[in-house]
């Protein structure tokens, strides 16, 4: 079964086309099952689109639930559509978006971490002029904070959980124990963690996460899910077979999504 939990389109600002383009495209690169799951609003700050190119607006998220479940039925007997969304997590609003999401039917949320200290992850100037007690420092809080998002039991999938080295590759390399801590809480959590192949379009050139960190994974008992994080059609499902593949070589034996929050098991 071929499946894509991470896909954007247009209300983001970032993205292109409407939802049904990339259920079209779900169904040309011969899915089974596509997730929707644009970026979340801001939903703590006081406008109603607060960053335009990078979020919908809140005024837009129940035309967003209501399309998505518009076309589910629409397309139900040609591939299965599932009701997403790719979440911010501010540890300090995470009460307003538990609130606001327990008014919808999601199949699943994914929790992704896309700033630390008021910074983007994808900034690479916040990376000049620091020392390297200074970067470990950065990456602990970052990886803090993806922990804090899997103790919060808002999510299913974690998303690009080293997306940090999207412009600053060197981020792999800077050393510290809290990526095997974090995965030891993800697993303890139960919850999945994406392999995100969107990475291959940045400075890294690799999907999220890293091989290293999959084979930690793996130790762990963390299990995976699948996301092109397609901000363009013609990227849905992109690399799912090479992605299939690697898990396999990795030691992976299956992968799951979700419906209705509850785990779907799907073997390699």
């Amino acid at each position: 079964m071929k499946f894509d939990l991470h896909t954007h389109h247009e209300r983001c600002g970032h993205a292109v086309d409407t939802i049904r383009d990339y259920v079209e495209a779900g169904i040309k690169h011969g899915l089974q099952v596509i997730g929707i799951s644009d970026h979340s609003p801001f939903f703590a700050r006081k406008e109603d689109h607060a960053e335009p190119y990078i979020a919908m607006a809140k005024s837009e998220f129940s035309n967003y639930v209501e399309e998505v479940l518009r076309l589910k039925e629409t397309y139900k007997n040609k591939i299965e559509v599932l009701l997403g969304v790719e979440s911010d997590f501010f540890p300090e609003h995470a009460d307003v978006y538990r609130a606001v999401y327990d008014k919808y039917p999601f199949d699943y949320i994914i929790g992704s971490v896309h700033q630390t200290n008021g910074v983007s992850i994808f900034n690479k100037n916040r990376w000049k002029g620091l020392s390297e007690a200074e970067k470990v420092a950065v990456k602990e809080t970052y990886y803090d904070q993806i922990r804090q998002s899997a103790q919060s039991g808002m999510f299913q999938i974690l998303g690009h959980i080293d997306a940090m080295k999207g412009f600053y590759p060197s981020f792999s390399s800077i050393q510290t124990k809290a990526v095997e801590d974090t995965l030891k809480m993800i697993g303890e959590c139960g919850l999945a963690i994406e392999i995100n192949t969107s990475g291959n379009t940045k400075d890294c050139g690799g999907w999220y996460p890293s091989d290293d960190i999959l084979e930690l994974a793996l130790h762990y008992g963390v299990e995976v899910t699948f996301g092109s994080d397609a901000h363009k059609p013609s990227r849905v499902g992109d690399e799912w077979e090479q992605v299939n593949k690697r898990l396999k070589e990795i030691g992976y034996r299956e992968w799951v999504f979700f419906r209705q929050k509850q785990k779907v098991v799907v073997p390699l």
